[in-house]
């Protein structure tokens, strides 16, 4: 009985304040519609200068039954950044819908650049109807013949002047290319001499440490799974490149290129001996620089010993 007196005397008091049911929702359905005004104002101002995001949402809800906004609506420089994230595979999927944008040379130039890094057809004057879609189609073929028989590979990119029969040019394609297969690179490389002379000039190994200098080394030219001569031939190499790289710390240290080719071997012997699960006593910091400097005797104890440190945190120099 109480509360519906209080029911009735809460309702008197609204309709004398004004608030009836249907004046609240009229004015709740005013100030909503205030608010969305003022939001949308905020989001036209912000978008001065720049993308008008108010017009790109609302083509977006017109779109709707086609799930995605047409990139030809777009600017042409927000378009070409969409699109510069596609591999080639889409691009290609893309030019059925959107031809003239994903068949712009740029896009194909970046994928181009992107993946052959260097290639000597960059730098001469184009030929006539020269297109970076039809090169790429080429290096990608090129590609995959080298990693078949690495002689006809370069011969395929020599007949299509994408490279220059120069021992230089091709170091440098070999040097900025990661498409190529590593084994078939290692046979080429051994048996093209003046090209692996090239390529490791290519290096700059100033101002790093040893272990981290041959790491980056053997990313680019693979060491052999076994010794041999051509283990022999790139540490020899490393070790002229190093010390022509470093000349000063070289004489700070009292190095020679004999002595970074002693420390070489032994970062090598190290790293299998501390990564095989086959060698059960592993070999000590002592013992290591012991060996070490039995070999080269006038390498500093604490030099050996930070060499010894670093393979036991980072792991194998050739791996």
């Amino acid at each position: 009985m109480g509360q519906g007196l209080w029911r009735v005397a809460r309702n008197q008091q609204l309709q004398h304040q004004g608030y009836s049911g249907q004046s609240y929702l009229t004015r709740e359905h005013d100030r909503r519609m205030a608010t969305n005004s003022v939001s949308n104002t905020s989001n036209r101002k912000q978008a001065q200068g720049g993308i008008d995001i108010y017009h790109l949402l609302k083509t977006r809800k017109s779109k709707e039954q086609e799930g995605f906004i047409n990139l030809e609506m777009l600017p042409p420089e927000l378009s070409f950044t969409i699109l510069s994230y596609l591999n080639a595979t889409d691009l290609c999927l893309a030019s059925c819908v959107w031809q003239d944008l994903a068949n712009d040379e740029l896009l194909w130039q970046g994928l181009c650049k992107s993946t052959w890094g260097h290639c000597s057809i960059y730098n001469k004057n184009p030929p006539l109807g020269f297109s970076f879609r039809k090169l790429y189609m080429q290096l990608d073929e090129g590609s995959l013949t080298f990693n078949a028989n690495p002689d006809e590979g370069v011969n395929y990119f020599m007949s299509k002047g994408i490279l220059d029969d120069s021992p230089k040019e091709i170091a440098k394609f070999i040097f900025c290319t990661r498409t190529l297969n590593w084994k078939k690179l290692r046979i080429y490389l051994d048996e093209r001499r003046d090209v692996l002379d090239d390529l490791v000039t290519l290096h700059n190994f100033r101002n790093q440490f040893l272990p981290n200098a041959l790491r980056e080394f053997f990313r680019h030219i693979h060491a052999p799974e076994e010794r041999g001569e051509y283990l022999e031939t790139l540490i020899t190499k490393f070790s002229h490149r190093f010390c022509a790289c470093n000349p000063d710390l070289m004489r700070e240290l009292g190095l020679s290129p004999d002595a970074v080719y002693v420390l070489c071997y032994s970062l090598i012997l190290l790293s299998i001996d501390l990564t095989s699960p086959h060698v059960k006593n592993k070999m000590s910091k002592r013992e290591f620089i012991r060996n070490t400097r039995r070999a080269a005797q006038n390498i500093s104890e604490d030099f050996v010993g930070h060499l010894y440190d670093n393979i036991y945190l980072i792991g194998h120099v050739a791996a």
